[in-house]
């Protein structure tokens, strides 16, 4: 009896070495994977990937060079975000990066004075994503005034660029011109089937968006990024329905709402989103935004789940005084690409639509069957709604966040200190996600 114990013992022992050891190779994998991406990006900050198809390193010197805006679309759903990041390659930026340098249109990244207007998250897809950068011309600054004489910079970056991102216009401008900060709005489309929502109330509850409000109840928290206030003004919010069909199963009309802003808050409109449709299915009232709005009703955020991302869409970014090229071939190679996207979804979509029709005729309940708007909000949902107010709370997250250059963004010079309370997430979850900012800060 006792050797078997041992047995047992040892098995256990074995057994569990083996899990820390299988778990250990993993995290060394990808350690290696984002030293080798640090890496790249080290050669290519140097200029090492800049090179003519002899071989032999592009001489960028001998090159003109201008300011100008690229404007971008790509779908999103497939990818980990728009920024680049050290541990994967499958970001939209490191995409239009690969294409700019293979192009020999930039050295590199850190020479290239870039910006970019939209941080979009993974699965989010734009129609309007734009960037500002120095590339490579072959007019002299005297003579850069016009398009017709310029390279063909969509047709140089569509060649190498993925089937699912497309440069589709450029601009000349100023020197200083940054697609960030010199962008007057942004408007973005989440697109939603009608189901049996109430389109009416939606709206009701949107028209409370317009205006300038505090949105700490309605966005997560980005304090690594340095954003410590969440007062944002809305300047349009609306729900738009198309394909109107005058029929029993109208509830796979598509509709999208509407919102443009100078600015947004990380989630805040995936979160907007999430009331809307719990607004929409008649579990919330519309004048719900207007208490969380009010942080004396409403302090700290109440849980709940995010829209999903797949609907959202960066579609129009403003500009002033900005004239924007387009390529009429290029342009119709792009439509073409989409089209044939278009295709195969809408066939996928047309044959989903013939077996809910078939099914849906033999089902003999008087219950409602539209069911189209439940996978768009993340989570289980409960059998028996709780209403926000009475939910709990996200936990007081108060920081003293000494000067760093991350923070001191937002942050008055004179102040080296700065406390603040973010009301959006319990503190041990904020400090799980957020462990090696801390660290860094010398809060943990």
């Amino acid at each position: 009896m006792e050797e078997i114990s041992v047995k047992r013992v040892k098995h256990f022992k074995n057994q569990s070495c083996r899990e820390n050891l299988q778990l250990l190779d993993k995290k060394l994998e990808a350690h290696t994977f984002q030293l080798k991406n640090i890496m790249r990006n080290s050669d290519k900050t140097h200029g090492k990937s800049g090179s003519n198809q002899s071989g032999k390193p592009f001489d960028f010197v001998r090159c003109p060079k201008r300011h100008i805006l690229l404007k971008f679309y790509y779908l999103g759903w497939n990818y980990h975000g728009f920024v680049e990041q050290e541990d994967t390659t499958n970001t939209i930026e490191h995409h239009i990066f690969e294409a700019l340098r293979k192009s020999c249109l930039v050295e590199n990244r850190k020479s290239s004075n870039y910006h970019r207007c939209g941080r979009t998250d993974k699965g989010v897809s734009a129609f309007s994503q734009v960037i500002s950068l120095n590339v490579r011309s072959k007019l002299i600054p005297s003579d850069q005034k016009g398009f017709h004489k310029e390279l063909s910079y969509c047709k140089m970056l569509n060649r190498i660029l993925p089937k699912d991102i497309k440069c589709i216009a450029w601009a000349p401008v100023g020197d200083n011109y940054s697609a960030r900060f010199d962008c007057k709005s942004r408007s973005y489309k989440y697109f939603f089937p009608k189901g049996n929502l109430d389109i009416d109330g939606m709206n009701k509850a949107a028209s409370y968006l317009v205006g300038h409000h505090d949105f700490r109840n309605i966005c997560k928290m980005d304090v690594a990024n340095g954003v410590v206030t969440f007062a944002r003004t809305i300047q349009d919010a609306r729900i738009i329905c198309h394909d109107d069909e005058n029929s029993e199963r109208s509830g796979y009309n598509m509709c999208h709402l509407l919102i443009k802003s100078q600015a947004f808050l990380w989630h805040q409109i995936r979160c907007i989103m999430g009331i809307l449709l719990l607004v929409g299915q008649g579990k919330e009232k519309p004048e719900i935004f207007l208490d969380l709005f009010d942080i004396e009703v409403c302090p700290r955020k109440p849980q709940y789940s995010l829209a999903h991302e797949v609907p959202l869409n960066l579609f129009h970014c403003d500009y002033d005084d900005v004239e924007w090229f387009y390529d009429d071939e290029e342009l119709l190679l792009t439509i073409k690409t989409l089209q044939k996207d278009w295709t195969f979804n809408a066939v996928k979509a047309a044959m989903v639509r013939s077996m809910l029709e078939d099914l849906e005729d033999r089902v003999k309940s008087e219950e409602s069957l539209s069911f189209q708007n439940e996978g768009l909000i993340q989570g289980v949902q409960s059998k028996i709604y709780q209403p926000l107010m009475e939910r709990i709370t996200c936990g007081m997250c108060t920081l003293n966040v000494p000067s760093s250059p991350h923070i001191r963004q937002s942050i008055p010079t004179h102040q080296k200190v700065v406390s603040y309370i973010v009301p959006l997430i319990p503190f041990d979850m904020y400090c799980l996600r957020h462990s090696d900012t801390l660290r860094a800060f010398g809060l943990c």
